[in-house]
Formats: C-alpha cells, structure tokens, sequence
C-alpha cells in the first residue's frame, strides 16, 4: 500500500460521520451521528472570488472530516476517478450554483491528482448551464461542462420504490464518484430544493416525481445506487437563499446567507436546510412548510431507508466564522 492509499483508506476510516458508516449502520438499523458544516462566506453573496471560497472549503473539509484539507481531498477522491460536479442552474444567474465556487472546486479535485479531463461540471440542459453563468466545453483535456441534452439518457431503465427513469448518462457511464452541488432555496411544490432535489436533473421524467410533496419520489432517486454509491460529498451553494416562491428566482423573497454548507450525509444536509428555512419564514411573518401545506417529509423517510440522519438531535451542526 503506498502513502496516497494509506491517507485515504485512513481518512474514510475517520469519517464516522459520513457516508460509510451511515451506510454500514443503516443496515442494522442505527443511525450514526451525523455532521453539517455551515461555513460563513462574508460578502461572496455580491461577488463571489474563487480563490477566497477554495480557501473556506478547505477550512470546511477540515472541520467536517477532521483531517488535514489536501488528504480529505485525497481520501474522497483518487486519480484514477472521474468527478461528475452536479450543479444546478434551473433558476438562472441569481440563484445558481456559482461558477466560482465550482472553479474553487475543480481546482482543489486537479490539485488532489485528479486530471482536468477527468472533471465534469453538468446538469439537466445546456441553455440551463449558460444561463447559470458556466460555458459549456467538450473538450476530453479540459474541464468538461455540459447538459443532458448533449450527454443523452440510458436506454434502459433504472427503477427503486416509486422511481422508474432512464438515467444521465455522465453519471452511468462516465462518472465514478460525484459531487452535488445544489442551491439552498424553497419549493412551491415539495417544499425544499437542496442537496436530494437537485438529483431530479439526474433522472429524465421529474415531471411525474412532483404530486405528494415529492414524497416517497425524492428519496426513492436518492436512493439509486448509481447516484447514492458514487456520492462522496455536498456542498450546498447558500450564498444567497431564497424561503419562499421557488424553485425560480424570486428576489424578493431571496437573502445573502453567505454560507456553504458542507456534508458526507445528504439526509442531514437538508433536514439541517428544512429548519434554516423554516426559522426564516418565521422571521418573515410567514407559515411554516408544514403549515402551507409542503413538509417535505420525503426527508424524514430518506432516513428511515438508511440514506442518512434527519433527527436534529442527531445531527452535529458546526458554525464556522
């Protein structure tokens, strides 16, 4: 075994918080604590800068794995991967996942040994990606970004529980690990659009996963194991936020959060998201999700089919300034 091995078998040894072991419990019907890093981002809201947000996620892979930030980098993902970063561009340039922050990305995976022709930025449709602010390129050498109008769909089809869709191919063919990259923002519809939501771009037919508060449909997508093995990391793009109106952009009910949330556990990320919601509708004079009628409960049963934590006194929640 040589040093990169070691460091990373160390490092995924250590995340008792994240993804392996949520999943080794799951199957024994216990819930492992799990850990949400809300990482502060003073004015990034405005203008956001590559190189200062490549340095608060470093701080926050630190704080989340408590390893060093170039070896959590290096357990996470290895050279030989191919990093599909699933961004999400459906609300235009005011509520998008930023390009900076994806920039600052691509370059912490290229200095981790990873190839620019290994990283591949996409989502549901290319006029999305351009007008989140990303330029679509196909070059193999370079940092690909595209849409699944240009990437296609499987011919076959891929069902768990409630789901049956016909899959991206970036992720069943291309990508070996991913990363998912959502917006923080409310939906008129199921409620919540964070880190499961945003894997509605992976599948071709989330027109019909709607009715229901999306539930059990989110988590049952959240559930393929083409999406939910190959996850290794969220990073919740919440620079601005939005409580109420979405998923498109609606200013006036958007805010300058200034933060990224980090995680290995989708499930608490967005319980985490649920409640941070919740507590600005409040403050805004507004009902609750549960009391206009869209709890997005397909979270509570994510966790009940072992994809993560969703109880908040589960959940260990580190503010970092």
């Amino acid at each position: 075994m040589n040093r990169r091995q070691f460091i990373r078998n160390s490092t995924l040894m250590g995340l008792g918080y994240g993804v392996l072991n949520s999943r080794s419990l799951a199957r024994e019907n216990i819930q492992a604590p799990a850990r949400v890093v809300r990482a502060s981002c003073p004015g990034q809201a405005s203008s956001p800068d590559t190189a200062f947000l490549g340095r608060i996620l470093d701080r926050a892979l630190v704080a989340l794995t408590g390893q060093p930030a170039a070896q959590a980098w290096q357990a996470l993902f290895s050279p030989r991967d191919v990093v599909g970063l699933k961004v999400n561009c459906l609300a235009g340039r005011g509520l998008s996942t930023h390009p900076a922050l994806v920039m600052a990305v691509c370059a912490r995976l290229q200095e981790a040994g990873i190839p620019a022709g290994q990283i591949i930025i996409w989502d549901r449709l290319n006029a999305d990606l351009r007008r989140g602010g990303f330029t679509v390129a196909t070059d193999p050498s370079r940092v690909r970004c595209f849409g699944n109008d240009l990437g296609g769909y499987t011919s076959a089809l891929y069902e768990m529980g409630s789901v049956c869709s016909r899959l991206a191919r970036v992720v069943t063919e291309s990508c070996t690990a991913l990363i998912n990259l959502p917006v923080l923002k409310d939906h008129g519809i199921v409620g919540l659009s964070a880190s499961m939501k945003n894997y509605f771009g992976a599948i071709d037919n989330p027109n019909k996963y709607h009715t229901h508060t999306g539930d059990p449909f989110v988590a049952d997508v959240s559930r393929l194991p083409q999406l939910r093995e190959k996850t290794r990391l969220v990073i919740c793009d919440a620079l601005t936020a939005q409580y109420e109106g979405g998923p498109p952009y609606m200013p006036q009910w958007c805010w300058p959060l200034e933060q990224l949330f980090l995680a290995t556990d989708p499930v608490a990320l967005d319980s985490t998201a649920w409640r941070l919601i919740d507590d600005k509708r409040r403050l805004m004079g507004m009902p609750s999700l549960q009391e206009a009628g869209r709890e997005p409960v397909y979270i509570l049963r994510a966790a009940r089919a072992g994809l993560g934590v969703a109880d908040p006194a589960r959940i260990e929640v580190i503010e970092m300034a």
